[in-house]
C-alpha cells in the first residue's frame, strides 16, 4: 500500500503503518455506513448500480475492484516469483488449506450453525468454495507479507477456481449431504461465469501491473519506479477498496438492514471461519518455518474469500432476492473488518514469533 516504517520496536502496531493505512478500520466502517445509508435513502439506487454488469458483477463494483488491485499488482517484482514456485512446502500447504481444509471447515460450520436455514447454509458453503483473488492483496500488503508469493498463490487459486468450483459445489451441496443422509441442494454453476470472473478481476489488473512495472523500469529504472512512482500509485488501492465497499453495501443495504437477525446468524459461523483459518495458516507456517512474510501470505490467502464470485454465483443460480445471495452479501460485511483486525494481529505477532524475519521493503 503506502510507505510504512520498518522499525520493529515495542511501539504500538498502529505506528508501523502509514497515516493513511493506520486508520483503515475507521475508513472501512465509514464506507460501510455510507453505503448502507445511501442504499436506504435513495430509492432505486441499488437497481441503477446493478443495471450494467461485468462478469456478472455490478459495473461500479467491477471498476472499484480493478482500481483496488492494480496498484498492488504493480508493486510485485515479477522477476522474483521463481523462488515462490520453488518453495514446495508453501505451494502444497496452500493448496491443502485452500481447497481441502477451508471448504470442508465451512461445510461443517454451515451445518452446525444453520441446520434449519437451508438457503443461508447453501450460501455459506458457496462462500467457502470461492477462494480469494482480490482483497487478499490489500491485507497481505498491509501486513507486510510476501507480494510475489501472494501473486503466485492467487494465480494458482484462480486456476483451481475455474477447474474445481463446479465440481466442489456438486460435492458439498449434493454428493456429501446425500452420503451423510442430509438434504441436498442444487449446484448448477456456470463454468463460463466463473472463468470470466477470474479473467476480469485477476487477469486485467495482473497484466496491467506487469506492463506498468516492465515499462516503468525499462524507461526510468527500478529505483525511480519503486521510490517515486509506487508511493504515488499506492493510495489508489485504498481508494478502490473504499469505493467498492460503499457500492457493495449500497447495493445490498436494504437486505442487510431489514433482516438483522438473519444477518447475525450468518455472521457467527463466518466469524469463526475467518479467525480459525487465519490462525491455522499462521500456525502451520510457523511450524514449517516458512518465515513471517510467506506465513502471513499463506494465512491471508487461506482466510480470504472471493465474495464477488460467491455473490455472482448465488444470484445467477438462486436469484437476487434469495437467502443464498444474502449469505454472500454478509460475507464481506464480516470479512472486511475481521481481516483488517487480523492485519494488526499479524503485525503484533511478527516480532514475537518471527524475530528473525527480514524487514519489509518500504514501498
Amino acid at each position: 500500500m503506502t510507505s510504512t516504517t520498518t522499525a520493529h520496536t515495542a511501539s504500538p502496531v498502529a505506528a508501523k503503518l502509514s497515516t493513511l493505512d493506520r486508520f483503515l478500520p475507521v475508513w472501512i466502517l465509514v464506507a460501510m455506513g455510507v453505503g448502507l445509508l445511501l442504499g436506504r435513502i435513495i430509492p432505486g439506487l441499488g437497481a441503477a448500480l446493478d443495471s450494467v454488469r461485468i462478469a456478472d458483477v455490478s459495473l461500479p463494483i467491477a471498476v472499484g475492484l480493478l482500481v483496488m488491485m492494480y496498484p498492488v499488482l504493480a508493486k510485485v517484482r515479477f522477476d522474483e516469483t521463481g523462488h515462490v514456485l520453488a518453495d514446495k512446502r508453501l505451494m502444497v500447504t496452500s493448496l491443502i488449506i485452500n481447497w481441502l481444509a477451508a471448504p470442508a471447515f465451512m461445510f461443517v460450520l454451515a451445518w452446525l450453525f444453520l441446520p434449519d436455514l437451508p438457503e443461508y447454509r447453501t450460501g455459506l458453503i458457496i462462500v467457502g468454495l470461492a477462494r480469494c483473488i482480490a482483497m487478499v492483496f490489500i491485507w497481505n500488503d498491509l501486513a507486510c507479507g510476501d507480494r510475489e508469493a501472494a501473486a503466485v498463490l492467487v494465480a494458482i487459486n484462480s486456476v483451481f477456481q475455474v477447474l474445481a468450483f463446479g465440481l466442489l459445489g456438486w460435492f458439498y451441496l449434493q454428493w456429501l449431504p446425500e452420503l451423510l443422509g442430509l438434504p441436498t441442494t442444487s449446484s448448477e454453476f456456470s463454468f463460463w461465469a466463473i472463468t470470466l470472473s477470474v479473467l476480469v478481476f485477476l487477469g486485467v489488473p495482473l497484466i496491467a501491473g506487469f506492463l506498468t512495472r516492465t515499462f516503468g523500469e525499462k524507461v526510468k529504472g527500478r529505483s525511480w519506479y519503486e521510490e517515486r512512482f509506487l508511493p504515488k500509485l499506492g493510495p489508489w488501492a485504498l481508494y478502490g477498496l473504499l469505493f467498492t465497499i460503499v457500492v457493495l453495501f449500497a447495493l445490498q443495504g436494504d437486505e442487510i438492514t431489514t433482516h438483522p437477525k438473519n444477518v447475525a446468524r450468518i455472521a457467527l459461523p463466518l466469524l469463526v471461519y475467518f479467525v480459525s483459518v487465519f490462525a491455522i495458516g499462521m500456525v502451520v507456517g510457523r511450524v514449517l518455518r516458512l518465515g513471517y512474510e510467506k506465513t502471513t501470505t499463506l494465512a491471508f490467502t487461506a482466510a480470504g474469500n472471493n465474495f464477488e464470485l460467491a455473490i455472482a454465483v448465488a444470484i445467477g443460480t438462486y436469484g437476487v432476492t434469495s437467502g443464498q445471495a444474502l449469505a454472500g452479501v454478509v460475507g464481506p460485511l464480516i470479512e472486511v473488518p475481521i481481516l483488517v483486525g487480523l492485519v494488526y494481529v499479524a503485525l503484533w505477532a511478527r516480532p514475537r514469533f518471527f524475530p528473525s524475519s527480514a524487514e519489509r521493503r518500504a514501498i
